[in-house]
């Protein structure tokens, strides 16, 4: 397996998987390890946008660069990926996370995660249902599904 971070060069070879969903430093768990762990010994690219040096001063802004070079990181790995693999905390708000579940929904490549005690889980429900994208009551679910995926891809 090959981990990519952000904002690390996307040099895929062979099944990517994405792994959008809650990062908000402090307040969401780091599902991304647990996942990266579970799936150690597959031969795929895990592309992980929790980066090691981030730094919650940066402003938000598209002039900041190292804002920037993140974003755009996160969205050209996911529009790459194979599977985007969405996790939401119910600690968290995740407005990143729903916004990007806008985004990419319609992909066919989403593996959701929302579980009971999401603060809009119902959103998530109803949007997922209305575009046949794929959702698991567990993190443990999203491997499953993962590694169903990798079977399917032949790797």
């Amino acid at each position: 397996m090959k981990v990519i971070k952000a904002p690390k060069p996307l040099n895929v070879n062979g099944m990517s998987v994405f792994l959008a969903g809650s990062i908000e430093m402090g307040i969401a768990e780091n599902w991304q390890e647990k996942v990266v762990r579970l799936l150690d010994g597959y031969n795929i690219t895990i592309l992980n946008p929790r980066r090691d040096d981030w730094d919650s001063t940066w402003v938000q802004s598209m002039d900041n660069p190292q804002f920037r070079e993140q974003v755009e990181w996160e969205l050209k790995a996911q529009e790459m990926a194979d599977v985007i693999a969405m996790y939401f905390d119910i600690n968290t708000k995740s407005p990143i996370t729903l916004l990007e579940l806008g985004l990419f929904v319609r992909s066919g490549v989403m593996i959701v995660c929302c579980p009971d005690g999401f603060w809009r889980k119902g959103n998530v429900d109803m949007v997922c249902n209305k575009y046949g994208t794929l959702q698991v009551p567990t993190i443990y679910d999203m491997i499953d599904e993962i590694i169903l995926k990798i079977k399917e891809y032949g790797y």
